[in-house]
């Protein structure tokens, strides 16, 4: 019973830590439809994860979690997978109106700090707009974790700056999704998303 007990142990320590993420990718997408669910299962399509089990979570990037392409990234998922996402939506059936959907990523330079990754939906804004104001929100929360200090209202290139300078912050980048609704008044629906992919799925790749 004592050999069984380890080993069922160091099962469940294994499978623990197989849910913590080795990798992750950026992707986005857009559909339109007249029912709102079937908008966002195109828009799904479209960023090419729509066979995926989605479990949307929340914003930490774990240390040593790889940002890899998009390209790569969907290689490494699997029909039917449980896939956990940090996911940005949008939806409108109104004619003409601008919609986004933005992923901010932060990423720190130390080996052993986790990162942040936040979701920004808005209206009336450009790709840009949305892209700058998700990277500035994931910035500015590592930032604060990190001690570093600056002043919350000046523009997001200068906060940049800072950031990059202070050689605790490796990286910063952003995915984004605008649209403009339907002038038919067809659904709308704009994702943005940060797909988290187990190591292990990388192991499989290699065989």
């Amino acid at each position: 019973m004592v050999d069984e007990d380890k080993r069922l142990i160091s099962v469940s320590i294994l499978s623990i830590r197989e849910m913590i993420p080795r990798y992750f990718f950026l992707t986005k997408g857009v559909g339109k439809h007249k029912e709102q669910l079937q908008s966002f299962e195109l828009a799904l399509r479209d960023a090419g994860i729509q066979y995926c089990n989605i479990v949307s979570v929340s914003s930490i990037v774990p240390p040593g979690c790889k940002l890899i392409s998009r390209e790569r990234g969907l290689k490494l998922i699997r029909p039917g997978e449980i896939t956990f996402v940090v996911l940005a939506r949008n939806s409108t059936n109104e004619p003409h109106r601008l919609i986004a959907s933005a992923i901010g990523v932060a990423i720190p330079s130390g080996k052993e700090d986790y990162g942040y990754l936040s979701e920004h939906h808005s209206f009336g804004q450009t790709d840009d707009k949305a892209g700058d104001y998700s990277e500035d929100l994931a910035a500015t929360m590592l930032a604060t974790t990190m001690g570093i200090q600056f002043d919350p209202e000046i523009a997001w290139h200068e906060k940049e700056q800072i950031f990059k300078t202070s050689g605790v912050m490796i990286k910063t980048a952003n995915v984004t999704q605008s649209a403009t609704g339907d002038k038919g008044g067809l659904w709308t629906t704009s994702i943005a998303a940060a797909v988290f992919v187990p190591g292990r799925n990388m192991a499989r790749s290699k065989e």
